[in-house]
């Protein structure tokens, strides 16, 4: 590798990140020893997964009140777990932490970074940052962040993560020279405050080595990355109730709302614009919901029958008392939260509500 030594380029990144770090609530004060709560590391850095440390941060809090050790995690009923989740997105990494909490609890932490990469959800990147910020072992942790710091101090071209393996062989002595866990946290620092997609290399300690800057070319290394367009859906949202409970759709084991209960939905093409609807029906205005692959043009209705019908497996009937416990994404908490508001009534007269729900939820898919 024709790169200079990172020992000697990352020198001035250690004692930056002692000046400035973050108070954390994950984060030890004694950067070099091993960390005095491993478990309390890996929980967070699979909340940090695709999610900023703002959000993170009372997340973070809230669950290790509750789940305060592996063993507690991995005793946890799944919708406990879902719930205290709620909100936050990517469900499955709730999932695989309480897999890797339930590994963790019956067979102690793993000895080295394959035994962590075998836990379940632990990439190479979150794998390699347990080890570094838990255990103080030498693994290079490249994020989104790490990938940015090093492409602009070695100016490399294209996309840096073809040359992850090389970049992990050059950082793993800086590691050990300047210490594995203040060194890996110090690049995640510098990326997320300083070298961002618009970097602000005036206050950034690597400025005076890194390739990018002198070269002027920070703005084009590395590439912006181009994302495929969303898919555009148009749903119907339905809260439909009788006997005081609701129509739920039961947690699926797989998909992005995994584990979630959901409202049944129901495509508006299947059921024309200009069509009759039941006089008892509740209508408010709707709104987009976005998510990473769509854009769901959402419009939430209630329909109240007097009493339950018979209804197809994935869906159950729950009684309204106990809505507000079940774990749900955001799209169905926000039509969780309008059931309590005023809504709209159509004035046309239709066919019998429970025709038309029967109808909707036929062809009421399993969501997003």
């Amino acid at each position: 590798m024709p790169w200079p030594p990172a020992s000697e380029l990352l020198a001035p990144l250690a004692p930056w990140f002692d000046q400035v770090r973050r108070d954390l609530p994950w984060r030890a004060a004694d950067l070099d020893a091993p960390h005095p709560d491993p478990y309390a590391v890996l929980v967070s850095e699979v909340m940090l997964q695709q999610t900023q440390v703002a959000t993170v941060v009372p997340y973070f809090e809230r669950w290790m009140a509750r789940f305060p050790t592996a063993t507690a995690l991995a005793a946890a009923p799944d919708d406990a777990i879902h719930k205290a989740w709620e909100g936050l997105g990517y469900y499955r990494r709730a999932r695989f932490l309480k897999a890797a909490a339930t590994s963790v609890a019956a067979h102690d932490w793993p000895g080295d970074l394959d035994g962590l990469a075998a836990l379940p959800g632990l990439g190479p990147y979150t794998a390699a940052a347990v080890g570094a910020i838990a255990f103080q072992w030498p693994t290079p942790a490249l994020d989104g962040n790490a990938f940015r710091v090093l492409a602009r101090l070695l100016a490399l071209e294209g996309d840096p993560k073809p040359h992850a393996a090389a970049l992990r062989a050059w950082l793993a002595p800086g590691l050990t020279v300047h210490g594995p866990s203040r060194l890996t946290q110090a690049l995640m620092e510098l990326g997320a405050t300083h070298c961002t997609p618009a970097p602000e290399c005036a206050a950034c300690p690597l400025a005076a080595a890194c390739a990018a800057h002198r070269a002027d070319r920070t703005g084009e290394i590395p590439p912006p990355r181009t994302r495929p367009r969303p898919r555009e859906v148009a749903l119907w949202l339905l809260a439909v109730e009788a006997e005081g409970h609701v129509l739920l759709q039961t947690p699926s084991g797989k998909g992005l709302l995994a584990g979630l209960w959901r409202w049944p939905t129901a495509d508006p093409e299947n059921h024309p614009a200009d069509c009759a609807l039941p006089r008892d029906l509740m209508a408010w205005p709707g709104w987009t919901q976005v998510y990473t692959h769509r854009r769901e043009a959402v419009r939430p209705l209630h329909v109240t029958l007097p009493t339950r019908f018979q209804v197809q497996d994935g869906l159950r009937w729950v009684p309204r008392a106990k809505l507000a416990v079940l774990p749900m994404g955001r799209r169905d908490q926000r039509l969780r939260s309008l059931l309590g508001l005023p809504g709209g009534t159509p004035l046309m007269e239709g066919p019998d509500p429970a025709d038309l729900v029967a109808a909707l939820t036929r062809d009421a898919g399993p969501g997003t």
